[in-house]
Parts: C-alpha cells; structure tokens; sequence
C-alpha cells in the first residue's frame, strides 16, 4: 500500500467517525513561543490542549508535516529521518480511552488489514504518582488482543508530558512483529533488536503537573500520532523507508550517477533534499541562525555526501526534477515553489563549494605546522576546529591528510563531536519543551506585542511588511519579517513609539470565530492562509491590529507595560529580525 493510500485511508476513517479534517500547519511555526520547526502533529494544537475551544469542534484529525533534526547526523542508516510525516486524530474533551483505542484497533486492522497475530500493545505500569493503567489494557483485551501480547512499562516507555510540567498522562503505543526472529526467550517491544516496530501512540492526557505533583485534569484530552513513513515502509514489506515509492525514484538515480557506491551517502542526499526541498517551500531560508541554519547544514550535508558519491553537484537541477514529480500529488506545494528552491539549494551549493575552497587553505596552514615541528598525526582537535569553525568535512581532512602522508586522530574529533553533537540535541529539546511548557504570563505578553510589532512595521516601513517568523521566551522577543534595508535610528524609534502609544491606550484584545474567506476579506492578516482551516480564530487589538491566530492574548495592551528595541540586524536575504523586550512599570 502506497503511502498515499495510507494517509487517505487515515483521513477518511477519521472523517467517517466524526472528526473535522483540518490542514496542516507549515513546518514553520507561525506563532509558536520558541520551536524552529514543527515536529509533531500536536505542537500547532498546544493552546487547545491546554484548554482554548478549537473552532472546529472537539474532534479533529489531520497529516502534519514535521522536521526533526535530533539525530540529524544518524540520518544514512536504515530508519532515521529529519523530515517526516505524521497522522494524527484528536479528542479535545469528548471520548477517551475505550473509543480510542477501539477506532485504533478498527484502522489498524479493517481497514489496512493487519493480521491482529501481527500487534502487540504497551500500557503504564504506574507508579508512586499515578495508578497503573489496567483499564487500557481491559480495552485491548476486549477488542482482540490477547493479554500475552499487552505489555506494561514505565514513566521512560509509556508516559508523555509537555515539558516539566503541564498536561500529562500514560500513553499506549502499537507495535507490529515484522517476523524477525527474537533475539531471546523475553523479546518484547521494548528491545532494540528490530522485531518489533512501533506504528502508533495514544496519549491520555488525565493529569496535570505542577511543583506540588500529580492532580486529575477537569477536561480529558486524546492526542495520537502515527508515522507515515514507517507505516509505508512495513505494509509494503520493505527493510528502509528508502525502499518505498517515496524515495525509490531519486535512490535509482543517485545510483546511476554515482562514481563511488556507498548505501549511506546515498540514502542522506535523498533525506536531505527532501527535508531542505519541503522547508524551502514552507518559506524556509539558509542563514547561520537558528532554522536557516539547520537547514543550510542539512543543504551542506546532502552536498558533502554527493561530493563523496563522486556526482557532478550540477546535477542538483535533475534531482529536485525527480522529487518534485514524484511527490507532487503528495505535496502540490512543492510544484507550485519549484524555482526558488531550485534558486535557494543551488545559491547554498555555491557558498558551500567556497567554504570548501578557504577549508583546504585552513588545512595547508595546519599542514605547515607541522612540518615545522615534525608531527605526523593531525590532531583531534584541528579536525574539529576545521569542520566546527570553517565547516570542513572531516572525511575530507582525513582523505587530504593521507594523500599528504598524514594519519588523522579521529578518535580525539569523535569525543569532540559527540560533545558538540549532544550540546545541540538538548538545545533543540530545550526549545521544543519551551514552546509546550511555558505558556507563562510573560510569553502571553511577548505573543501579543509581535501583532503590534507587526503593525507598527506596516504603518512605519510599508504595507508589504510581513511577518516572517518569531521567537518568544519569558525574556524578550524576536521577530522576523521581510524588508530590503536596514532600518534607520528614526524608523526604529518611530515603530517602537507607535507600539507603546497602542500599549498606552489601553486597546481591548477581542477573539472572534469565522469562516477563512469572511477573515480574510475583514482584513485579516496571517502567514500560510492555506494552511488554515474553514473555519478559523482572529485576534483583533482595537482598530490597529487583526491577525488570523491560535493566541492565547493578553485582554488589554495596558497588561504589555514598556516596548523597547533592543537590536536590529538581517536574518537572512531579505529579511530583518528585531529582538525587543517589556519592561513593567
């Protein structure tokens, strides 16, 4: 079964038992308080997680486009991916446990035919703080599977939280045997071994977290996620997500135009052109900061390995070709922003073809070092500096290092790397638990000075101002938007005096449910209207401001207290970035 067919078959069930179908949200956030990329089904649905009434009722379901860059540098093996696509369906208050599961189990095995011999099931064990989970596992067992294929596992397996606190409960996750054989008398789907895969999350959001511990939340929450991908990749019996339709074009190609064969190398120019070829159509953009940044190292690293496949790197054209009929049906959106990311991925091929250039001068200098004193092992260290700091390769250095007689001491580089590589796996968790956890008093605030950021930009710099991208934290505020110059001392202080004087009147925040066309026509403003539901939520301030928006908002700007700038600069081409803070009187 093609992937398509199982998204479709996903949506359609969903529909049929009474959910909205609602799009999905782009890969960057329009308004969340601090991710780079939306990693998961229910990131963009947060506010009404924690309570704000969705405009398309309370049950919901739709495919989420997500980018996860965790593991970035395991992307060649077998499973990892940074760009993925995830089913989910949503109960915001309405049925919980029993008809979850129930409709689960139907999917899984009426409509995509899974032998139920096939599905095994974990629950939580409980503990100290919460009881264990035997009514999931009662369910389970009434609608077929048999209790010795129902596991129980802890908080670490079987519990999900948005941050340190905040919602929370005990999740069931779906595991199918791929007929492997087990690595043991007490093979079950907590091993590594590959027998079992995990296809499906239920998370049953019952408690909240707070200092004090575990209290029962008055409102109870379904949230579950299922891998595209992975489905794909078991229901058409293959060993990789690399051997399904959506990547079986461009791995052939990649094939026939290689000069050296490495499996690894090939599977990471076919993830990463996809990954950087969908942000790019999202309205993502190379820079040294933040998304552009994990995009420019996903661009750079897609390059590195086709240099290392020996492929001519003007052959980027053909490759997007490929992608782009073959995942047209899948993602229009990409046919539509064919040319820019053409424009976007060979513009970065020729700065990092340039980096590579001053990269091997930075080597010969290193190299007549130790010439000098007579060295013949380039340490650790200089391999890391030349790949941290110039972005060399340090499969290059080592290739180079040999042809000049040199050993390389990889060992020293891989305890570096793997430093620098866990430093960036918990920065991205950091902001990932941010965005979930701390819907604070001063993150409301900072969320409701960007709309009048926003407008005070289009009154100073000019109507097609627009906002870009932001980034909130308890502490200040960034803000993206695109402008073709530096902002003048009087441009920046006459769009900081018109924010505070908004502040200052005392506007009233006011939230209004409509249909998208009405919204829009009212004079709405929002990134991505596309991407929106039939039915949407706009936040107005006065007369000043009305943007399309999930909140949540202060009820009056006098709340804001001070607006201050505290630094302009360029994002990437295009686009300026303020960085600005409250102050409270």
């Amino acid at each position: 079964m093609k992937a398509i067919e199982i998204r479709n078959k996903y949506i359609n069930f969903f529909k049929k038992h009474g959910h909205a179908v609602i799009p999905s949200a782009p890969l960057i956030p329009e308004n969340d308080p601090s991710v780079l990329f939306t990693t998961a089904g229910m990131q963009p649905l947060v506010p009404y997680l924690l309570g704000e009434k969705h405009p398309e009722g309370t049950r919901l379901t739709d495919y989420q486009k997500c980018v996860r860059t965790n593991d970035i540098d395991e992307v060649g093996d077998n499973r990892h991916l940074t760009y993925f696509e995830m089913l989910g369906n949503w109960s915001l208050g309405d049925y919980f446990k029993e008809e979850s599961i129930a409709m689960s189990f139907e999917f899984l095995t009426k409509e995509l035919n899974i032998p139920v011999e096939k599905l095994s099931v974990t629950c939580f064990a409980g503990d100290e703080d919460c009881q264990k989970d035997t009514l999931s596992a009662e369910i389970w067992k009434k609608v077929g599977i048999p209790e010795d294929r129902i596991y129980f596992y802890g908080k670490n397996d079987n519990w999900w939280i948005a941050g340190e606190e905040g919602p929370c409960g005990p999740d069931t996750e779906m595991f199918y045997d791929t007929g492997k054989p087990a690595c043991g008398p007490h093979c079950q789907p907590s091993c590594d071994c590959g027998k079992y895969v995990e296809i499906w999350n239920n998370v049953f959001m019952e408690y909240y977290k707070d200092k004090n511990g575990y209290s029962k939340l008055a409102k109870k929450n379904v949230d579950t996620g299922l891998g595209l991908e992975r489905m794909a990749m078991l229901l058409q019996g293959k060993e990789t997500p690399f051997d399904t339709e959506l990547f079986k074009p461009i791995m052939e190609k990649l094939e026939q135009l290689q000069q050296v064969d490495y499996i690894e190398s090939r599977r990471i120019v076919a993830e990463h052109l996809r990954c950087s070829m969908m942000i790019i159509a999202d309205g993502g953009r190379p820079s040294n900061l933040d998304r552009g940044y994990v995009l420019r190292r996903v661009i750079r690293r897609m390059i590195r390995h086709m240099n290392k496949l020996q492929i001519q790197l003007q052959d980027l054209s053909t490759l997007i070709d490929i992608n782009v009929e073959n995942l047209k049906e899948m993602y229009p959106e990409l046919v539509q922003n064919k040319q820019i990311i053409k424009t976007v991925i060979m513009e970065e091929k020729d700065k990092f073809v340039k980096t590579l250039t001053h990269g091997e001068k930075e080597f010969e200098k290193e190299i007549k070092k130790m010439q000098k004193t007579g060295t013949k092992k380039i340490a650790g260290e200089v391999v890391f500096k030349l790949y941290d700091t110039y972005g060399f390769p340090p499969e290059v250095t080592k290739e180079l290092a040999e042809e000049n007689g040199y050993e390389v001491e990889l060992k020293q580089f891989e305890e570096l790397f793997k430093k620098h590589q866990e430093k960036s796996r918990q920065g991205s968790e950091q902001k990932f638990k941010g965005g979930l956890a701390e819907q604070t008093e001063e993150t409301i605030a900072y969320h409701t000075a960007t709309h009048l950021l926003n407008a005070a930009l289009k009154q100073i710099i000019g109507k097609d101002a627009h906002q870009r991208g932001s980034n909130i934290t308890v502490e200040r505020m960034r803000f993206d938007f695109n402008c073709d110059h530096k902002l003048t001392e009087e441009e920046k202080q006459a769009v900081e005096k018109l924010v505070n004087q908004w502040i200052q009147e005392g506007l009233e925040v006011t939230k209004q449910e409509m249909k998208k066309e009405e919204a829009i026509e009212s004079g709405a403003e929002c990134m991505f209207i596309e991407k929106y539901p039939d039915i949407v939520t706009v936040y107005s301030i006065g007369q000043v401001s009305k943007e399309l928006c999930g909140g949540p908002h202060v009820k009056n700007t006098k709340e804001l207290g001070t607006f201050k700038i505290k630094k302009e600069e360029a994002s990437s081409s295009g686009i300026r970035r303020i960085k600005a803070v409250l102050k409270k009187s």
